[in-house]
């Protein structure tokens, strides 16, 4: 599996109720490519990067393939009416430690 996230932050002045409904949008759209595992997006409490998008790729071919696609370049304008300082990393897992240990009770 590899693990994409992608961090961002809002413009100043931005309609932030115009950026959930993108969101969505885009949520709706990413569903639907051959290939990703999970999404899911995270606030930061602390406010910098102030959004977190993780994506789940089943291999990297898969993300390689969507991060070429017209539509992931679609979004990508979309999301920069909205947000700046977009960073993206690309994590697989380590060898070190392949599998995340579990705390015992």
């Amino acid at each position: 599996m590899i693990e994409v996230n992608r961090t961002y932050e809002f413009l100043p002045g931005i309609y932030k109720q115009a950026y959930f409904k993108n969101a969505k949008k885009w949520k709706e759209r990413m569903l639907r490519v051959p290939g990703l595992v999970e999404l899911y997006s995270q606030r930061n409490i602390l406010g910098s990067p102030s959004v977190r998008l993780t994506l789940i790729w089943k291999t990297l071919t898969d993300w390689a393939r969507f991060a070429e696609s017209v539509e992931r370049w679609a979004i990508e304008a979309e999301l920069g009416k909205f947000a700046t300082n977009i960073r993206i990393g690309i994590w697989e897992p380590s060898p070190v430690v392949p599998e995340p240990p579990r705390a015992r009770d």
